[in-house]
């Protein structure tokens, strides 16, 4: 069948911004001094955040330029106004990631007659961030977005990078778009607000930027188990301030070079592949997101030692350390109990990880490493991937 062919050349599609200016703070965290300064001639702002930031007592002084009232019930979408400025509570956790949700701070921003040049400023963990971020990328096309991450994760990762989305059905992130913040608030004062599991789930992330990039990191990590709980102990107040400094300057550097995910930035998934189809398969969120790359990035040494990446030591040392945060790593993680036999278990979080959107074929990419610093990407055989999901059992 004959045919014509006529082609049409295009730019890039601008992301947003072409650069992102990353704040970090001293002290105690004040929202109202971070983002309510300044003059009559500021832009519109779509404040976002959820149920359990919104009540922090920190946020008083910056709720309270809104009125008072109650911070959304379940299900619900809670809105207040100060001049043109419009704050929009949504309920807090995983369970509120949905197209649902993004869509209301859409039609928040909708109502109080935004503009492309109104500002998204998300506020709060990556729930919060990633949702905030991805309405502005939706809304007329683009408009601008600004992010204060409160939890160790979203500072060290979700806040960083551009990654937007939603959750969709039982599956992670499967909606969203590359859309960088234009700034960037970070406070490390607010992981002492955060519960222990939140903040444990947030330093998992942290031992993957290690493993992935610093060593000298990774070695002060493996030597400091303390630091779980010790977030409020001056000893590790320089240590905690490293670790978010060089996560941030480490994911910022891979960003730089690989904005949409065609290269080096497929690293960053380390541990990835296995814990987003852990979440999925255990009912999104039942199991935090770091507590899912922890367990990921044990299945992922054991998967390297079998296709022969790394010796029995390193994966051996990899484990070690994340035993001693307390992050499972067998090979059936205790939130699949009951769910069948072991095969069953395993062929079924195998599946979900056939849908994970970072693949591009029927085949399952994974990032493995050889040793602290020395990754690859590869795909492995169903069989080795079930062996190491407890299949053999």
């Amino acid at each position: 069948m004959n045919y014509e062919e006529k082609i049409i050349e295009y730019p890039p599609v601008h992301p947003g911004t072409d650069r992102t200016f990353i704040r970090f703070y001293e002290g105690e965290p004040n929202p109202k001094a971070m983002l309510l300064g300044g003059c009559d001639e500021m832009p519109q702002r779509v404040f976002v955040t959820d149920t359990t930031v919104s009540s922090l007592p920190c946020m008083e002084e910056f709720t309270a330029e809104f009125g008072t009232g109650k911070g959304a019930a379940a299900n619900s979408v809670h809105k207040r106004r100060s001049g043109k400025d419009i704050l929009v509570i949504l309920g807090a956790g995983e369970p509120f990631k949905t197209i649902e949700s993004v869509l209301s701070i859409v039609a928040a921003a909708l109502d109080a007659n935004g503009q492309r040049s109104t500002v998204f400023v998300g506020i709060g963990g990556g729930v919060i961030t990633d949702m905030t971020a991805f309405a502005a990328s939706i809304f007329k096309r683009g408009a601008r977005c600004e992010l204060v991450p409160t939890t160790l994760l979203s500072m060290v990762d979700a806040a960083v990078g551009g990654k937007t989305g939603c959750d969709f059905g039982s599956y992670k992130n499967m909606i969203g778009s590359f859309f960088p913040a234009q700034k960037i608030h970070i406070c490390p004062e607010f992981i002492k607000t955060l519960p222990q599991s939140e903040y444990r789930s947030g330093l998992a992330e942290v031992v993957k930027t290690a493993l992935l990039f610093s060593a000298p990191l990774f070695d002060k990590l493996e030597s400091n188990p303390g630091i779980l709980d010790g977030r409020g102990k001056s000893e590790f107040a320089p240590l905690i301030s490293e670790m978010i400094r060089t996560c941030v300057s480490e994911k910022a550097s891979v960003v730089e070079q690989d904005l949409t995910e065609k290269g080096m930035r497929m690293l960053l998934n380390l541990g990835h592949t296995f814990g987003h189809a852990l979440e999925t398969c255990a009912g999104l969120g039942k199991v935090a997101h770091g507590d899912g790359v922890a367990w990921g990035m044990a299945r992922a040494a054991d998967l390297s030692e079998r296709l022969g990446l790394c010796t029995k030591e390193y994966a051996e040392r990899v484990k070690r350390m994340l035993r001693s945060y307390t992050w499972e790593i067998s090979e059936i993680h205790p939130a699949m109990e009951g769910k069948g036999s072991a095969g069953d278990i395993a062929r079924t979080i195998f599946g979900a990880m056939k849908k994970d959107k970072k693949n591009s074929s029927s085949k399952v990419r994974f990032v493995l490493q050889r040793g602290v610093c020395d990754t690859v990407i590869t795909e492995a055989d169903e069989g080795d991937v079930l062996a190491v999901l407890g299949a053999e059992r």
